[in-house]
């Protein structure tokens, strides 16, 4: 059955490279820079987004898919980790969510980039990924079933990997907040496509954007280093990007999912100063020749949080899914061991699933 289900990836997986490559390759047309004209920009100069072919890029980084010859030579290569990730036999801690308050600010993690963020009196969920994936099931149980999460206000939307929006959890979302209102990226329209979630009030945002609010809270779409894709047809149609979150003087970045870029990171804090809370990702690093480009290592979500001067990092993207070669518990044990090398690991706070972080 393992053997089945792996040739089955391998099928699968190599159909949609040949797409990927056909679909990347073919991207060829005037260069257009997209913005939503209706929100403000906040970077003086800033053209919009690249989109060439109907493509968005990832403007002057590298592009965050990998090629064709580097991911098949990871998957029909052989993980140097094999044993090692067979005898890992750590798993995410979880405790039972019981009561948020609305009148006190926390974060919770849900497992991988979903969080519930309270702050201000608002409530905001990020990337809603709270069951199996087609051929990936989910390893750390939910703190409490999808339906009777706490109430939301927001969804957030980092970009189109199934492992970051889930249309079954959206759904879920949707049913017991009906007047929800979701934050995406440009394009993110198609996401909402069908009628289980067309109906739910959106604005899509480019890079340094700031999302409409009348609750005194602010939502800017930033920049992140990586690619979108959730069908065969459909690579980067989708923007992607982080989320900065500011009230009650405290602010919290989202970074979604992303790889390491100085630039990327510095400028978040000469543009609005310290950052107090980061959600970083850690895990599905390895192979680095395929993952760098869009994935942080452990010690590279360290340096991103130096260069936005974090106050706390909040680890994610680990434990909840097996989408790498790296065992399951070591991107947290490097992560520990990074930040006890730096002396900040008073700074680290990982959460079990379903734990209340109060600020």
């Amino acid at each position: 059955m393992r053997r089945m289900k792996k040739m089955l990836l391998l099928c699968v997986a190599f159909a949609g490279i040949l797409l990927l490559i056909r679909n990347m390759g073919g991207a060829k047309g005037e260069i257009e820079w997209r913005t939503n004209s209706g929100l403000p920009t906040l970077k003086e100069g800033w053209r919009g987004n690249i989109v060439i072919g109907g493509r968005f890029r990832n403007d002057s980084l590298a592009e965050g898919a990998s090629s064709f010859r580097d991911v098949m030579r990871w998957k029909l290569g052989r993980n140097p980790q094999r044993d090692e990730k067979r005898r890992d036999t750590f798993r995410v801690r979880v405790e039972s969510l019981g009561e948020i308050p609305l009148a006190e600010n926390s974060v919770v993690w849900l497992g991988q980039a979903s969080f519930l963020i309270t702050v201000g009196g608002v409530r905001l969920a990020t990337d809603p990924c709270y069951f199996d994936l087609p051929l990936n099931r989910r390893l750390v149980a939910m703190p409490c079933s999808a339906d009777s999460l706490p109430p939301v206000d927001y969804l957030l939307v980092s970009h189109s990997h199934r492992d970051h929006f889930d249309r079954r959890s959206a759904e879920a979302l949707l049913r017991t907040n009906p007047a929800m209102e979701a934050l995406v990226p440009l394009g993110g329209d198609r996401l909402f496509s069908g009628r289980a979630l067309s109906g739910i009030r959106r604005q899509e945002a480019g890079w340094y954007q700031e999302y409409h609010f009348a609750d005194g809270l602010r939502v800017i779409f930033l920049p992140a280093r990586h690619w979108g894709r959730r069908g065969l047809f459909d690579t980067n149609r989708t923007l992607w990007g982080s989320f900065l979150i500011i009230a009650d003087d405290v602010k919290i970045f989202f970074a979604g999912d992303t790889g390491y870029d100085r630039r990327i990171f510095r400028e978040v804090r000469e543009l609005f100063g310290n950052i107090d809370i980061c959600l970083l990702p850690i895990g599905a690093y390895s192979p680095q020749f395929v993952m760098k480009r869009s994935h942080m290592t452990p010690e590279e979500a360290v340096q991103a949080f130096l260069d936005m001067g974090g106050g706390m990092l909040v680890p994610m993207h680990y434990g909840t899914y097996d989408l790498s070669d790296e065992p399951l518990g070591e991107p947290l044990q490097r992560l520990w061991l990074c930040a006890a090398a730096l002396g900040i690991e008073n700074r680290v706070k990982a959460l079990a699933v379903g734990e209340i972080l109060k600020f």
